[in-house]
């Protein structure tokens, strides 16, 4: 038993995380720039910008004006938190401003969560 439990955790241990394809996330971003920027430079639009958004508490971009639903949601963005919300915005957070239906295809999910995910809260690039 115990050597059943050991080579288990073994092999989930050494087993490759799954990870989006940031290449592939920027194009699934398109969906997303009408209302929302990131990188070097990026301004709030319709929707706040996305730099650093990982690890960042829910409705805190200066400047921008969040909905009472986002403001008091508690949320710390995270990779699952985020990709459980662009499924359902509207969904999730219930009276957010956030008109967007949500993107169904968990790939699409994963390679845009990789596409933001290399942005610092300045907007440079993380480094690898």
């Amino acid at each position: 038993m115990l050597r059943t439990a050991m080579v288990f955790a073994l092999i989930v241990v050494s087993a490759p995380a799954l990870a989006g394809d940031p290449e592939a996330g920027a194009k699934v971003f398109k969906k997303c720039q009408a209302c929302h920027a990131v990188g070097e430079g990026a301004q709030n639009k319709v929707g706040p910008e996305l730099n650093g958004i990982f690890g960042r508490p829910a409705g805190s971009v200066p400047d921008y004006a969040y909905s009472d639903a986002n403001k008091n949601s508690g949320i710390v963005w995270d990779h699952e938190i985020f990709a459980e919300y662009i499924k359902n915005p509207r969904g999730y957070i219930k009276g957010t401003k956030m008109s967007f239906a949500g993107l169904k295809k968990d790939k699409e999910i994963e390679d845009v969560t990789a596409y933001l995910d290399q942005f610092n809260a300045d907007g440079t690039m993380k480094s690898e």
